[in-house]
């Protein structure tokens, strides 16, 4: 039987390139346009697509797509996407900058100290992503390459044992962080509260593309509880065979909450 090629996100600073087969589509005109297209192109702020790419080049899905801030780096990055192993290519080694969130950051209060006494440190986000599966709701799951195959391994192994590990979450850009943040101010929260259950942004393992919230079937997401079920168990086994290590025990020198659902696959950069 032969594999089916590899699919990968190329990452700009404000649009992400997809796969279009992998694209959840809100309206069936979108769903139309992108029937033949190769790749679509989605905002990271909100999720938009913005437009599909196939054959016969760019299709607007939204007016005025030429004033979209990023396009033209989101253009430019198609040559990486349509070449045949974006994998190998520079573009795979390589990070954003981030000196955007580094100025929001600090517009939101954040202390100039913070990654010193926090001991959280900054990730960049890479420009390439390897398609990692499904998460628990059926959303594309992305991961750094090897990061995305040590995951795929490690849910085959628990799955010969009997256990069924679900990702919850994966990559998540720094602009999706800080909408957490927003979000949370918005319900009247304090800085110093969200600091306690979420990393800053750009302080969060899952910018770095390895990182990975972990459940299981029946157990609710992303709570303690995760810590009673087999799959947690399973975990503390055999997780370390794989590369992934839990980052925020109880008691953990970070100031984060205790979250026995979140590991992060350790590359030797990180290690």
């Amino acid at each position: 039987m032969r594999r089916a090629p590899p699919r990968f996100l190329v990452n700009t600073a404000a649009i992400e390139l997809w796969p279009a087969s992998l694209c959840r589509l809100r309206s069936n005109a979108d769903a139309r346009a992108i029937a033949a297209a190769e790749h679509v192109l989605r905002r990271k702020r909100d999720g938009r697509v913005l437009a599909a790419v196939g054959p016969g080049g760019l299709v607007p899905l939204l007016p005025a797509l030429w004033r979209e801030p990023g396009l033209e780096a989101a253009i430019a990055a198609l040559d990486v996407l349509q070449a045949r192993d974006p994998a190998a290519s520079a573009l795979a080694r390589g990070t954003l900058p981030g000196d955007a969130v580094h100025a929001d950051n600090a517009a939101m209060g954040l202390a100039d100290d913070y990654a010193a006494s926090s001991g959280l440190r900054f990730h960049e986000e890479p420009r390439l992503l390897a398609f990692a599966g499904r998460d628990r709701y059926h959303r594309a799951l992305w991961l750094l390459t090897p990061a995305a195959r040590a995951w795929r391994a490690m849910r085959a192994a628990a799955l010969q044992d009997g256990v069924m590990l679900e990702a919850i979450s994966g990559f998540r850009s720094h602009l999706y962080q800080r909408g957490i943040f927003e979000r949370k101010f918005a319900r009247g929260l304090s800085l110093d509260a969200i600091l306690r259950v979420n990393a800053a942004p750009g302080h969060s393992e899952h910018h770095s593309g390895c990182a990975v919230d972990i459940g299981t079937p029946g157990d609710r997401p992303a709570e303690e509880g995760f810590e009673a079920t087999a799959a947690f168990a399973w975990l503390r086994r055999r997780a370390a065979d794989f590369g992934f290590t839990m980052s925020y025990p109880r008691d953990n020198p970070h100031g984060i909450t205790y979250e026995p659902w979140h590991w992060c696959w350790l590359s030797p950069a990180n290690a």
